[in-house]
Parts: structure tokens; sequence; C-alpha cells
């Protein structure tokens, strides 16, 4: 029976490589000079450090054009609240989204089910396997999960006929 899985997962080795690149132009950049301005990644997670939320936001531009470079979709970035730190300085934490959460994967497979088409939607872990007889429904279901969910990129592998 034909199937295919779908997931959201970040090529981390581009987005390492996008952070990196962020990081080499703020501090060659004029107007971070003598500023707190920092960018650094560990594991899943960005840190960006400014002296102000104006600068922190001029952070994000940056990291997102270098991500785009690297064709990673800036979609996967899920940017965290404004936070404190001591003396003037202000952080974001971006969390880098890798597979599909819960309560995403149930919409999903609800979309699926009131399309009244012949496929089925699995909840594996974190990605959403999709069954169907024929290959022509699964590739309809494609369109129509990509139709609708627009908040995350969505990702189709493990085609099997």
């Amino acid at each position: 029976m034909p199937s295919f899985d779908t997931v959201c997962e970040a090529d981390m080795v581009n987005v390492k490589n996008g952070v990196e690149n962020s990081a080499k132009e703020i501090g060659t950049r004029f107007d971070f000079k003598g500023t707190a301005a920092a960018i650094e990644i560990k594991d899943k997670e960005i840190t960006v450090i400014g002296d102000a939320d104006f600068q922190l936001d001029q952070v994000l531009d940056v990291l997102r054009g270098k991500l785009t470079k690297q064709k990673v979709d800036v979609r996967f970035l899920d940017v965290g609240d404004l936070q404190k730190m001591g003396g003037d300085k202000v952080k974001r934490v971006i969390k880098v989204r890798n597979g599909i959460e819960t309560e995403l994967a149930k919409k999903m497979q609800r979309i699926i089910k009131d399309s009244k088409m012949k496929v089925q939607a699995a909840i594996q872990d974190n990605k959403l396997r999709i069954t169907g007889a024929k290959r022509d429904d699964l590739q309809a279901a494609m369109a129509l999960l990509r139709k609708e969910i627009t908040d995350i990129p969505l990702e189709f592998n493990n085609f099997r006929d």
C-alpha cells in the first residue's frame, strides 16, 4: 500500500552555517561596533543578545537573511519573548523547530479526514504517515496539506509504492 511521511525538519548544518555567517557580519558591521550585539547557537536553540529591542530586531533581520541564503525556511524559527539580562542588555531565545507537534499533527489528521479522501493519516512520533490505495490520492493529500498548513514548512519524504 503506497504511503509517505509528512515531516518538519530543518537542515541543522545549514542553520549553523547561517548563524555563524550572521555572527561574522555582526562582528564587522559599523552599527554594531562597541555594542553587546551577539548571536550564538547551542543544539537547537539560537540566542540573540543586544543592547535594546531595536538592536535585537536588526540582528534577527541579519539572521533571517543569512538563513535564506543558506536555503533554510525562516518558518522553522520559533522566536521567543524578550528577556532582560543584567544591565541594559536584552536577549531572545529562538528555537529551531524539528518535528510536528502533537496538536498540529491532530489538526492535519482532521483536515485529511474531513476531506473525504480515500487515505488514512496516522501520527508516529513527530511525523504524520499517510497511506492510501492510489498514488493520485496521496498526491492530492500532499496538495491539500500544503494549501491548508502555511505556518510551518512541510516536507514529504519516504514515499513508498
